[in-house]
């Protein structure tokens, strides 16, 4: 019997979690980064969403900032790793397209799924409908315009910004966004963005700044990212569902 791509998106999904942690090396750092980024967003949100919780490092801060989360993975071993951490967090093992909720919640959180999956327009449709009209889904992606990235291409260790790398290929990237590329994925899915901005200002690859940087360094790096937005490590948007439909 044939394989249908929703069986096969499941078996992908397996393979690349036990490739993956976040809780090791400088990503999370990152993780830690990306979280603060967000946490003033979730202002007074009460039903929260985490599609691509992964092994639960963000999913524990988020659920320390909001009284109801919602975590959503389409890896069964990473949504058992979540539940024996967060017994008090709904976690639910399921492909995005697969998920039965509609408009339940104020606040959907993609934290790096887009750069993952086969159609990112479908998986933002799929966010939008999950809040409230009016309720904010906030994307964050790896950025093609990180600094490190455009120092790789004159290397010649990148074609173009945007190629992947043998990093991106073995944790299941499928694309890496531009500032501009990921808003016109946002517009296109029917979210209106509200603000874009930028985080970690990053230079060189994980592993050199693991090793060679102090935390006055990082911090000094990631409060220069808000002067130079568009070449962070990382891009997130805040967009809405408007309240009148699409």
């Amino acid at each position: 019997m044939a394989t249908t791509p929703l069986a096969a998106e499941h078996d992908r999904l397996a393979r690349i979690a036990g490739d993956f942690s976040t809780e090791t090396g400088f990503n999370a750092r990152l993780i830690d980064m990306r979280f603060r980024a967000i946490a003033p967003l979730l202002d007074g949100a009460t039903d929260v969403i985490e599609m691509g919780c992964s092994d639960g490092r963000m999913t524990v801060a988020l659920a320390g900032c909001v009284p109801r989360l919602t975590a959503v993975d389409g890896s069964a071993d990473y949504v058992e790793a979540v539940r024996r951490r967060l017994p008090g967090v709904r976690a639910v093992h399921s492909l995005f397209e697969e998920l039965p909720m509609r408009a339940e919640f104020d606040v959907a959180v993609l934290g790096h799924v887009l750069e993952h999956v086969a159609d990112p327009v479908e998986i933002l449709g799929v966010a939008r409908d999950l809040v409230r009209p009016g309720g904010d889904v906030l994307v964050t992606v790896p950025n093609a315009l990180s600094l490190h990235r455009l120092a790789g291409v004159r290397m010649g260790l990148l074609a173009e910004p945007w190629s992947l790398n043998e990093d991106d290929v073995r944790i299941g990237h499928r694309r890496v966004y531009t500032p501009d590329g990921l808003e016109a994925d946002v517009r296109e899915a029917g979210l209106v963005p509200l603000e874009r901005r930028g985080i970690f200002l990053k230079p060189l690859a994980n592993g050199q700044i693991e090793r060679d940087w102090g935390d006055e360094l990082i911090a000094a790096y990631q409060s220069l990212g808000e002067l130079f937005p568009d070449h962070c490590a990382e891009i997130l948007i805040r967009a809405r569902r408007p309240e009148g439909g699409w």
